[in-house]
């Protein structure tokens, strides 16, 4: 039997898609402005989501992320250089982003074995002399992981290596209007198919049959991929970050999931629901872990505006109780763009008094904000999230997916 058409769900309407030479070129502004705000003369960037914010060229992302063949030159000004992955040179023709496209070198042993030393110095010589070319007399370049000789062999020619996750990450965090509409978008795809998943939630399914609903629905509506694995039931709901498996869904228990979809325009669509097992009632044990986690959310989203630093969130944040205390989420809130990203915000148990990692909301940045609920004791545990865009006056919602009914009670 043919599969049924991609039909988004009414209920999550997307926007318009922005125009897309817009798009890429106001990110590419945003990164050079940070780039000149760090002192970084040109960045070098390997993470096919960054090539991506940089230029919007896209190709084999998972795939990227674990070979370093195919990477991007971004000078402070003047020409931005792709080197792309051996034969796919045609696949951004016309870029506006973009100015030249060459072959990529890969410096990896896979790829090169004993060739490796030679393949890393043709790699150092061809960036030595772009630099040259395009930021005469600057002796500084932002790198993102490459193989430590090819890093080596360009500190050899008397460059100084930065990280250029600095300037690459505060460009991410503070939204352009276009990417405002690409986040809407992928949100509106995501909670389709976190409706379908809803809607096919049943006794007798598995996790990973339950968990391929959302798969093929987001796939089907322009997502790229999933980046965890997080839909977990019953007892495997607490701790959290056990992977989706085989275990068989039985009537009356939880079913604690995680979106963390890289959706359409390569924008994360990141927020968590638990849902109910079966048509029965919740057991009072249920109602009071989830109105523990809702009300752990919705009085840290309530610290959320623009203006106040990351320290004073963390300081204000909701005091877990002790029995939950050993399992709580990791982080209060994250960064949310092409991945998760800057800034963190931890449990004021979590920070480190001795780092300089304050900060200050502004507007424009979008956020995740969590929760997790579960006794080291054991039992289940709930799991929620929501994604929010900080205005100049407050919060948006941007994932108003509903909360399950039957566990939103109040009594406990």
């Amino acid at each position: 039997m043919d599969s049924p058409a991609y039909r988004p769900d009414p209920a999550f309407p997307a926007p318009p898609a922005p125009d897309e030479t817009a798009l890429r070129l106001g990110r590419l502004k945003r990164l050079r402005q940070e780039m000149a705000r760090f002192g970084y003369p040109a960045v070098l960037l390997f993470d096919p989501h960054n090539v991506r914010y940089a230029s919007g060229a896209r190709n084999m992302t998972p795939f990227l992320l674990r070979n370093p063949a195919r990477y991007l030159f971004v000078p402070l000004e003047g020409p931005v250089t792709l080197f792309e992955f051996a034969g796919c040179e045609h696949l951004e023709a016309g870029n506006p982003a973009i100015d030249e496209i060459r072959p990529a070198t890969t410096v990896s042993y896979v790829a090169r074995a004993g060739l490796l030393e030679a393949a890393a110095a043709r790699w150092a010589a061809e960036i030595a002399d772009l630099l040259s070319r395009h930021c005469p007399g600057e002796s500084r370049v932002g790198v993102e992981r490459i193989d430590p000789l090819a890093v080596h062999l360009l500190r050899r020619k008397g460059y100084e290596i930065l990280d250029a996750q600095k300037p690459v990450e505060r460009a991410r965090a503070v939204k352009t209007p276009e990417e405002l509409a690409c986040i809407r978008r992928s949100l509106a795809c995501v909670m389709s198919g976190e409706a379908k998943l809803q809607e096919a939630l049943r006794p007798g399914l598995s996790e990973q049959e339950l968990w391929s609903v959302l798969h093929r629905e987001v796939i089907a509506g322009g997502a790229d991929y999933i980046e965890t694995r997080l839909l977990s039931s019953g007892p495997r709901t607490n701790p959290w970050f056990q992977e989706t498996g085989e275990r068989i869904l039985q009537a009356g228990e939880l079913v604690a999931h995680d979106t963390d979809v890289v959706g359409p325009h390569g924008y994360y669509a990141d927020f968590s629901r638990s849902f109910l097992v079966g048509d029965g009632p919740a057991s009072p044990a249920q109602r009071r872990l989830y109105a523990t986690a809702f009300e752990q959310l919705q009085h840290n989203l309530a610290l959320l505006g623009p203006g106040r630093s990351f320290r004073e969130i963390t300081e204000a944040a909701w005091p877990i109780p002790e029995r939950y205390r050993a399992r709580r989420y990791y982080l209060l809130m994250h960064g949310n763009g092409p991945t998760g990203e800057y800034p963190y915000l931890v449990q004021d148990a979590d920070y480190d008094s001795g780092a300089d990692y304050d900060g200050e909301i502004v507007p424009n940045m979008t956020l995740s904000v969590e929760s997790f609920i579960g006794e080291e004791a054991g039992g289940e545990g709930v799991k929620l999230e929501q994604q929010v865009l900080v205005t100049e006056s407050g919060l948006e919602l941007l994932s108003p997916f509903p909360f399950e009914e039957r566990l939103l009670g109040r009594e406990v």
